[in-house]
């Protein structure tokens, strides 16, 4: 086995898949015993990621240890959930190459999820794939491109042709900070562009507030370090447009419930919404100014209404774009 896939929700599932579907033996790890018990079983993940088959290279464990032989390992985690699951698991993941799937910023550190890796596995390589896709698509086989990035080179090298299939293409930067933020911020605008549409806003709304989000996301990447290109590339802008445009995005989603003044399901992981809370404190420690990101913190956090953010945002002093 050449590459494990620790974490058994829909994008992991669907990465396993596709991998395997390309002749790589995958290790697929579920949290929970009986959940990967039923996968065993039916070859399916029913729970997350109906309908679609597991190949017969997809091996299904509920234990870390029995991986241990993969020296790729995606770690497709909650991004909140991430450090502690780094710190459970570092003495077992050890020195591999540790490639993080998720999205976001940690709300209790501020930090990305390659900062997160390193911290907790001194030995290991950081990689982040990231990039517009629904695990939906991977699943199906559907063409798909992403960003990995890689601060080592020659390993990123590697890992693009080790984790390329016909159908899903990667494209590689060494520019780690800017994948990361693109990936991260992009859900933050994906929110906002959801209570537009779920308020009645329209479209002409909703493409204003793309282009002024992703000015927000290029501000604040690019003073953390990031560079331009990458926020342009598919890990900011792609991932950008795909998630302010379709509902089987979960952050657009939810968006659209909180315009519409509806419930959302609390079981569903929406990193926006805390990547909105993580974003704030960054950019004012930095000077950068983050009015969508910050109105999507205080929707979220209860402390706006709908139509008080809209004002708010549109009465805004008019400025050169």
């Amino acid at each position: 086995m050449t590459i494990a896939v620790l974490g058994a929700g829909a994008f992991g599932t669907a990465l396993a898949i596709a991998l395997a579907r390309s002749g790589t033996d995958v290790g697929l790890w579920a949290r929970d015993p009986d959940h990967a018990e039923e996968m065993r079983a039916s070859r399916t993940n029913a729970r997350r990621l109906p309908g679609v088959e597991l190949p017969e290279n997809v091996t299904v464990s509920a234990k870390i240890a029995d991986f241990s032989a993969a020296r790729t390992v995606l770690l497709s985690v909650p991004m909140q959930r991430l450090d502690g699951f780094m710190r459970d698991h570092a003495a077992a993941l050890g020195d591999r190459t540790l490639v993080a799937c998720c999205k976001g910023i940690d709300l209790a550190s501020g930090r990305g999820p390659a900062s997160i890796i390193a911290d907790a596995c001194p030995g290991a390589t950081p990689a982040i794939l990231t990039g517009p896709s629904f695990a939906a698509d991977i699943a199906r086989g559907l063409p798909t491109a992403l960003t990995l990035a890689c601060a080592d080179e020659a390993e990123g090298a590697a890992l693009q042709a080790r984790l390329s299939t016909p159908v899903l293409r990667l494209y590689r930067t060494s520019d780690v900070t800017g994948a990361e933020l693109g990936g991260a911020l992009k859900n933050v605008v994906a929110i906002a562009a959801g209570v537009v549409i779920g308020a009645g806003l329209g479209d002409s709304a909703r493409a204003a507030l793309m282009t002024r989000g992703f000015a927000e996301m290029s501000r604040l990447a690019l003073a953390l370090g990031a560079r331009a290109e990458t926020l342009a590339g598919l890990s900011g802008f792609g991932d950008l447009v795909l998630t302010c445009t379709s509902a089987q995005s979960r952050n657009f989603r939810f968006g659209l419930a909180l315009g519409a003044g509806e419930s959302f399901d609390a079981g569903v992981t929406v990193e926006g919404a805390a990547t909105a809370g993580a974003a704030g404190p960054v950019a004012r420690r930095l000077g950068v100014d983050l009015p969508i990101a910050d109105m999507v913190a205080a929707l979220v956090g209860g402390k706006v209404s709908v139509p008080q953010a809209v004002e708010a945002l549109l009465s805004r002093p008019l400025k050169k774009e």
